[in-house]
């Protein structure tokens, strides 16, 4: 796991200089603090920050071939890199490392970039290629780790980081608007757009090839996520349990490959409980457990985690936090996910990872990715009970079953059923939109979107985001089954941009720890959408194969326990005696004027609400939360970034032709 940067002239010449690529290290230091490479050859450079986990004494990268024609800087991991480092020396490839990044390189000798399609990992990598002077820049399926990218002045440059990009004072800051849009819509830009105006990502699933003398880089779609149910019509339940069973053992045991101790996360769910007990028979040490718990017992699961840790005999670690923790946190929470968040979620998950890097870890496994995969969440129970009631929108018996839902929000539970009804009723006969499941989501997030600034609405009059997400989607998504559709829109809109992204790997590579998330295997997310979808969810009943298939590794109250998602204090941690001091100077109507995004009358009417109420509502918790991360991030990145506070990393290491004697090769 580590930082990747580098650049590309499209003009021929001499990309950037040593200076700066190794202040984009410096940059990159918190995902790489262990060592530091870079290469240089003619119009491109490739460095790398990083984290030893595997081939800890000969992993120092940027890595080459055996003639010194290719070379990589990889970010992630390769899990089966044992497997095909085998396959590849059977053919004759020679390798100068025990490194798993190293099969990147010998495998794209024999495949080209279809070597993707072999690759069993979380990863984001560059790769030079000499003799055809081609860049190649590739991110994994599910987009675990990041990768960003922008052309300035004919130079192509690429960093895991933003903040690395801005670095170099040709690259300009300044706020892409529509992005801003879609974040207070589906809380994320879209899958290859960025908040940063002119820096996009790599999306997920997607490879990127430049060469000098063309204008603009090549973005190609190599991997889609396509639900199948029909593929394996023959397979009763326990077969389909079986299978998942041999396979989610495979994933895991893969990622407990390293050179270091692996932990895990426990939430005190079915899905990190599973993959805990799965881990813990193939470890080669001593399983360390590592959970979040809240003081505010509406959020706390330190009972159940306790419970799943004393089943399984592991040294447990949980770390409380508390609203002011949260408070706290958040500045630096927004500097790593660089983007505004609608919940305060992702602090506590900073503050764990702080834990794990605490007690000697690199490397933990958690449970992300099961919601998405085998239907967990609350939302497609929703799509299937307002799609069961806008066959008879009139019946008074259907809508009854809106009580079934989100029975963890006891604020809903407590709501008249006239106005459950009135809220669920919106657009409950869109049936036929592809987005169905999503509708009644993104129009109430989108509420938000009425504290933008004259100025901010004037900009994006007629811009809507819906036709920009249109065309991402699968031609055939419309013929897909309801959950399908739900399920393939919350991984590509929420799981990826989101999930992944700011609860995952910028909060855990903050400290320098790397998830690995055996759900995202690509072999289990690909058997996953072959299962039917009666299957998938029966009934109201969720995650129905996934149960069966580690019903033996769980105690029974963690096994039958419904899902309840991961949530933190909002109001308690922003708002009331203890807010932090940023919130007020931030949400004061002079800061709120100065970056100009929202309107000062409006935030400062929603901070009074939020700080008057004993009970902060779904819609005005999630402004407060993205209207202040909004400010947190243009205050960071607009308006204070100094490129000056990165200076040149010193322990970096030159390897290549101009190497210094002794350095490879």
């Amino acid at each position: 796991m580590c930082g990747i940067a580098g650049a590309l002239s499209l003009r021929g010449a001499e990309p950037l200089g040593p200076r700066v690529l190794r202040r984009m290290l410096t940059a990159l230091q918190h995902r790489g603090p262990e060592a530091a490479g870079e290469y240089y050859a003619g119009p491109a450079a490739l460095g790398h920050a990083r984290l030893s986990i595997i081939d800890l004494a000969g992993g120092l990268q940027p890595v080459c071939n055996e003639d010194g024609t290719l070379w990589a800087v990889v970010n992630g991991e390769i899990f089966n890199y044992v497997e095909l480092g085998r396959e590849l020396r059977a053919r004759g490839h020679r390798f100068r490392t025990e490194s798993d990044s190293e099969v990147v390189l010998h495998l794209y000798e024999e495949l080209g970039p279809e070597l993707l399609e072999r690759l069993n990992g979380q990863y984001a990598f560059a790769l030079w290629d000499e003799p055809r002077r081609r860049l190649l820049l590739a991110r994994d399926r599910l987009g675990v780790r990041p990768l960003f990218y922008t052309v300035v002045d004919g130079t192509l440059l690429f960093a895991s980081e933003v903040k690395a990009l801005l670095v170099n004072p040709r690259v300009p800051r300044r706020v892409d608007l529509c992005a801003l849009d879609q974040i207070f819509t589906y809380w994320s830009a879209l899958p290859g757009r960025s908040l940063f105006g002119g820096i996009q990502e790599v999306p997920a699933g997607h490879h990127l090839v430049a060469e000098p003398g063309w204008d603009t880089p090549r973005l190609t779609r190599y991997w889609t996520l396509r639900f199948t149910p029909d593929g394996q019509a023959g397979r009763d339940d326990e077969g389909y349990a079986g299978r998942l069973r041999e396979l989610l053992v495979d994933a895991t045991r893969l990622r407990l490959r390293a050179d270091v101790p692996v932990g895990a996360y426990l939430s005190g769910g079915l899905d990190s409980s599973a993959i805990a007990a799965i881990a813990r028979r193939y470890a080669p040490n001593r399983l360390q457990t590592f959970s979040v718990a809240f003081a505010d017992r509406v959020f706390d699961e330190r009972l159940f985690q306790r419970r799943m840790a004393q089943r399984l005999e592991v040294d447990h670690h949980i770390i409380e936090c508390r609203p002011q923790d949260i408070g706290g946190a958040l500045p630096d929470v927004i500097w790593h996910t660089e983007t505004p968040i609608l919940r305060t979620a992702p602090a506590p998950l900073f503050l764990l990872s702080a834990l794990v890097r605490r007690h000697g870890l690199k490397v933990v496994l958690t449970g992300e990715g099961s919601d998405e995969m085998f239907a967990g969440y609350s939302l497609f129970k929703e799509a299937v009970v307002r799609r069961f009631w806008a066959r008879q929108p009139d019946s008074r018996l259907r809508p009854l079953l809106l009580r079934r839902l989100y029975d963890w929000l006891p604020e809903l539970q407590a709501t008249s059923q006239p106005y459950l009804e009135a809220f669920f009723r919106q657009g409950l006969t869109e049936t036929a939109d592809p987005a169905y499941s999503h509708l009644l989501r993104w129009r109430n997030t989108a509420r938000i979107k009425r504290l933008f600034s004259a100025e901010t609405r004037a900009a994006l009059e007629g811009y809507d985001s819906r036709h920009e997400l249109d065309a991402l989607l699968p031609p055939d998504l419309p013929s897909w089954d309801l959950l399908s559709r739900a399920q393939y829109l919350e991984v590509a809109t929420f799981l990826t941009p989101y999930l992944l992204s700011s609860q995952g790997d910028r909060v855990a590579m903050a400290h320098a720890v790397e998830g690995r998330f055996p759900f995202l295997d690509h072999r289990v997310v690909e058997f996953a959408a072959t299962i039917p979808p009666r299957r998938r969810l029966r009934g109201l009943h969720e995650k129905d194969v996934l149960r069966q298939a580690v019903r033996d590794l769980l105690p029974d109250d963690i096994w039958g326990r419904p899902k309840r998602p991961y949530r933190a204090p909002i109001a308690a941690a922003l708002t009331g005696p203890g807010a932090p001091e940023y919130v007020g100077q931030l949400l004061s109507p002079d800061a709120v004027r100065s970056a100009g995004l929202f309107n000062p009358d409006a935030v400062s009417h929603l901070l009074a609400k939020c700080e008057s109420s004993a009970r902060v509502g779904e819609v005005d918790g999630m402004a407060l939360v993205g209207v202040l991360s909004a400010q947190l991030w243009h205050s960071q990145f607009i308006e204070q970034f100094d490129a000056g506070l990165f200076p040149e990393r010193r322990d970096v290491v030159r390897v290549g032709a101009d190497a210094p004697v002794g350095v490879a090769p």
